[in-house]
């Protein structure tokens, strides 16, 4: 029985998405609840498995195709038996003796019997453009040739070329060599719709915001020391460490309810005063900068915005986070200092008026007590939207922050 298979329902904010990656080709075999195809929108990347043990039919929209919410994407054939997993099988079973008869047969993107392994994407390309898929070196998994190789080995100038025979040894890859006198290596890499999201929104936020930044200086050393002398018994008892950025949340929760303004956002002509606070966290992944939001910071402890952070910081690399995690937020925190940032004038996050800038520790010789002093130092750097905050109450909250990083006990004793 042939089925339908279509995108998911996009949520409101949502208006379209992109065929990202089709994890099985028409065929092949699929598992009940395994993932087929992943659809990528401006915000997160949505999966799609199989709905019973089946094959995939038909592609209806390959990679890199625009869908709608709902739409249909392919055909998938329920209960019947793929070929791919029969193929498996039999290799297999073959064993030992597959692999001394071709010990290379599955290098390059070739199957074992000599032909290409291609993404749909990638053999439609290769078929319109007359390119012999076997010409060309995969650079996917499991050696697959993907659109981009195709792409690459059409703008290359490369030609159809028959396949190597069996005994052949496959010849070194020397891609310089295909250039011609005086040009040098290029690629070209379509933007992802999130990327493409993300950058909107930043130039955006500079367009719309009369955004300034205000900069100060903390001594961690304080909060190394707390750190270092609870590390073991933190860990042992609530089963995660303890980092900086739980130090920063809850200092920077107690600086936003004594600073409304920075906790607000406009939206056209009013402002919009929150009565919580919501902190964005923004965690770079190979897709883009994403900014999941921990709830309700205030009635957390530091152990639970700890085990938040890690969470979705594993979400996010994986693209399993949610559209409702990275909603609202009225506050973000960014830390550049894990890539070995010194100092930076971070972006606001709209419709936010604010966003806080950590960055790496740093020893430097501080004067103390009209002494010198090697101290590790962290240059903070708040971003704000002047339209709704003033200068005296952005530098007033960041000092807030660095007095209760400086002595974290202020944190509990509200002070």
């Amino acid at each position: 029985m042939s089925t339908e298979i279509k995108a998911p329902v996009f949520p409101e904010s949502v208006a379209e998405g992109t065929v990202a990656t089709w994890h099985k080709k028409p065929g092949e075999a699929c598992e009940r609840d395994e993932l087929i195809v992943d659809i990528e929108t401006d915000k997160v990347v949505l999966e799609v498995v199989a709905p019973a043990d089946g094959v995939i039919d038909e592609i209806v929209k390959d990679e890199g195709d625009t869908v709608e919410s709902g739409e249909v994407i392919g055909k998938f054939k329920e209960g019947a038996a793929g070929t791919a997993s029969a193929d498996k099988s039999d290799a297999k079973s073959s064993g030992d003796e597959a692999k001394a008869d071709a010990p290379k047969a599955e290098e390059g993107g070739k199957s074992s019997g000599g032909e290409a392994i291609l993404s749909p994407a990638a053999r439609k390309l290769a078929e319109e453009n007359d390119v012999d898929p076997n010409a060309i070196k995969g650079t996917g998994k499991d050696g697959r040739v993907t659109k981009e190789d195709v792409q690459k080995h059409i703008s290359s100038g490369g030609e159809s070329a028959p396949a190597p025979a069996p005994s052949a040894a496959a010849p070194t890859a020397a891609p310089a060599a295909d250039l011609a006198p005086g040009e040098r290596p290029e690629k070209r890499v379509p933007m992802t719709r999130l990327r493409a999201s993300i950058a909107k929104r930043l130039v955006n936020a500079q367009q719309d915001a009369a955004m300034l930044t205000t900069f100060n200086e903390v001594n961690m050393k304080p909060v190394m020391e707390l750190r270092k002398q609870y590390k073991e018994s933190f860990e042992k008892r609530h089963g995660v460490k303890l980092g900086f950025m739980s130090f920063f949340a809850k200092a920077a929760t107690e600086a936003l309810k004594r600073f409304p303004a920075v906790n607000a956002s406009i939206d056209g002509n009013d402002m919009v005063y929150h009565g919580y606070q919501d902190i964005g966290v923004a965690v770079s992944t190979d897709r883009g900068l994403v900014v999941p939001v921990v709830r309700d910071v205030d009635g957390l402890g530091l152990a639970d915005i700890e085990k938040k952070i890690i969470e979705y910081g594993t979400k996010a690399r994986d693209g399993k986070l949610g559209i409702e995690e990275m909603t609202g937020g009225t506050f973000t925190i960014t830390n550049g200092g894990i890539f070995g940032s010194l100092i930076s004038t971070p972006i606001l996050n709209p419709p936010q008026t604010a966003i806080l800038g950590m960055h790496k520790i740093q020893e430097r010789p501080m004067a103390v007590n009209g002494q010198v002093e090697i101290l590790p130092m962290m240059y903070l750097a708040l971003s704000y939207d002047h339209r709704m905050i003033d200068g005296k109450e952005a530098v007033q909250f960041l000092v807030a922050i660095k007095e209760m990083i400086e002595d974290p006990a202020r944190i509990l004793l509200d002070v």
